[in-house]
């Protein structure tokens, strides 16, 4: 019996900082999450972790396929909870990958 599934890489992007930037990123720089955990960040970049996790429990959610109905499945947009920055995030999938439940945790 299989125990492949899929699941969708992700990247999360700033889209806009309609505040002032004390956490230094800037409109554009991104982080990925692929092979199901995997967070990769540009050399010589970082991600802010409040930004980081503001998004978090919404990455499991948009992984997976959604039914259209679903709130998460037109909804992409995440906010950093500083409210001096108020830094826009965009969820983006990319590529679907096949997994298998065995070689996971």
């Amino acid at each position: 019996m299989s125990r492949d599934f899929e699941l969708y890489d992700l990247r999360v992007t700033v889209e806009r900082i309609e505040g002032r930037s004390v956490c230094g990123l800037n409109v554009g720089d991104y982080f990925d999450l692929t092979e199901s955990s995997r967070v990769r960040i540009p050399a010589g970049k970082h991600f802010c972790i409040y930004a980081l996790a503001a998004v978090l429990p919404l990455l499991a959610a948009k992984q997976r396929q959604l039914t259209a109905n679903d709130w998460l499945e037109s909804d992409s947009l995440v906010a950093c909870p500083d409210p001096d920055e108020r830094l826009i995030m965009r969820i983006t999938r990319l590529d679907r990958r096949t997994l298998n439940a065995d070689e996971l945790t």
